[in-house]
């Protein structure tokens, strides 16, 4: 199959220019104005953009956490994601304590192989290290998965001590792989908790106030100070707040290979949904948990001179009905995560892009080429190039939407509720393409499966 994709205006992480676009199977072929070439098809992109597809370096499908499991899976969450201009995820496989993370990642092929739209990869979630395991880290790596998260939060889940941190962060940085964090101090925020439960408070403002951003801060310098000591590359998870950043500013300045992602509910949501009457707040229960609104402006700011490298979602759906209501006891049983895959784009092309807080460069930068070049799937994924994967958003600046969970133009997510209930946006993905593969047209899915695992490169090399 090929596809012409003519007059659209191609923008990258670095070029804005017009030409048209020629796919010869799964591959970019030619780039250049006025191809004369025979395509099975073509697409007129006149008056719309050509972006690469999207990239989203964090999503936890069919994740089992606090008594239930993430209600996308890699068929559902895969499609939504592909509606919303990704054509790429790196989801977290998981090592359950005391077992091999090569089972971990076994697990997660298993969940995955046969049922994804779009391509994915995994980083691996380390939940335990002793020294005798150590060179699992380097067969990982051979299989491809090249990034391993580590918890500061959650005690007696996922939560690992400083020690298990050290032994991972130094192997990895041996291995020539790379670190990712979710920076919290769970001991202390797990001591705060226990004193709102005995002072009998129970509703989901509770999640927030229980997470200081102080705390939030503590992990990241903490994370910095190990991954420094222990020569790695480190890369902070959604991170929600100013107090955070300052330490990722810090860490920077002093030349430590430190970089951030943020996520769209810290861009664009604050802590006043977790006040919403009759439970409804539970639907926005996350760690770290929505901030104040006035570190949102921060965050932009971030984004823009590039003290933040990257948005990913952490998407992490669960249903209100019957899955957030396991909490509705106790702010602590709310099973923590929201949907998002679909929605990350858009609402980053219409706050950022149309609101004038980011360039369309800097756009595509954040939402795909920083994650290929951080994640080793740069220049196969995350850029518009000859040779390159045919992964391309034709993508319309002037088609208007409302985002909400009853409009099936713009909640393919299997859930119950959409976290942007109400958000209008400008700018919309009217064709996107995987591997050459045309997935989504005019809001209808046109192929379903096809998906395929992509195995990584190492820290600062090429994926060819």
């Amino acid at each position: 199959m090929s596809i012409l994709i003519r007059n659209g205006r191609i923008v990258t992480a670095v070029d804005d220019y017009f030409a048209d676009v020629f796919i010869v199977g799964e591959r970019i072929a030619q780039i250049g104005t006025g191809l004369q070439v025979h395509a099975d098809q073509e697409i007129d992109a006149t008056g719309k953009l050509v972006l690469p597809g999207g990239i989203d370096p964090h999503t936890h499908l069919d994740m089992p956490f606090g008594g239930t499991t993430s209600a996308d899976d890699f068929d559902t969450g895969t499609v939504a994601a592909a509606f919303g201009g990704t054509t790429t995820v790196i989801d977290f496989a998981i090592q359950t304590k005391g077992q091999s993370t090569i089972a971990g990642l076994d697990a997660w092929h298993a969940k995955a192989e046969g049922k994804a739209t779009i391509d994915y990869g995994f980083h691996m979630i380390v939940t335990d290290m002793a020294d005798e395991r150590l060179p699992e880290l380097e067969r990982l790596a051979t299989e491809g998965v090249t990034s391993y998260k580590l918890f500061m939060a959650y005690p007696g889940v996922l939560y690992v001590d400083d020690g298990t941190l050290y032994r991972a962060f130094r192997q990895a940085g041996a291995n020539g792989t790379r670190i990712c964090m979710h920076a919290e101090n769970g001991i202390v925020i797990d001591e705060i908790v226990k004193a709102a439960v005995k002072d009998g408070h129970k509703d989901p403002i509770y999640h927030a106030l229980t997470r200081p951003t102080r705390l939030e801060a503590e992990g990241v310098h903490r994370a910095i100070a190990i991954a420094e000591v222990a020569n790695v590359p480190l890369y902070i998870v959604h991170l929600s707040s100013a107090d955070a950043l300052e330490q990722v500013r810090l860490g920077r300045a002093r030349g430590v290979d430190v970089i951030a992602e943020t996520c769209p509910q810290y861009l664009l949501l604050d802590d006043d949904y977790y006040r919403k009457p009759n439970f409804e707040g539970a639907k926005w229960v996350m760690t770290p948990a929505l901030r104040q609104k006035w570190n949102q402006d921060v965050l932009w700011r971030g984004l823009k001179f590039q003290e933040l490298a990257t948005v990913a979602t952490d998407h992490c759906p669960f249903c209100f009905k019957g899955q957030k209501e396991l909490g509705l006891d106790s702010f602590t049983k709310i099973p923590n995560g929201a949907p998002g895959v679909e929605n990350r784009m858009v609402l980053l092309y219409h706050h950022g892009v149309n609101a004038g807080r980011i360039s369309l460069n800097r756009f595509v930068e954040i939402t795909s080429t920083t994650a290929a070049k951080t994640f080793g799937l740069f220049p196969r994924k995350g850029t518009i190039a000859v040779g390159s994967d045919a992964d391309v958003v034709v993508f319309d600046p002037n088609r208007k939407m409302t985002i909400s969970h009853g409009n099936p133009l713009t909640h393919h997510m299997r859930t119950d509720y959409s976290a942007y209930e109400g958000f209008e946006v400008q700018g919309w993905c009217d064709v996107v393409m995987s591997r050459g593969r045309v997935v989504v047209r005019d809001g209808k899915l046109e192929t379903h499966g096809g998906g395929r695992f992509v195995k990584r490169a190492r820290a600062g090399e090429l994926l060819r």
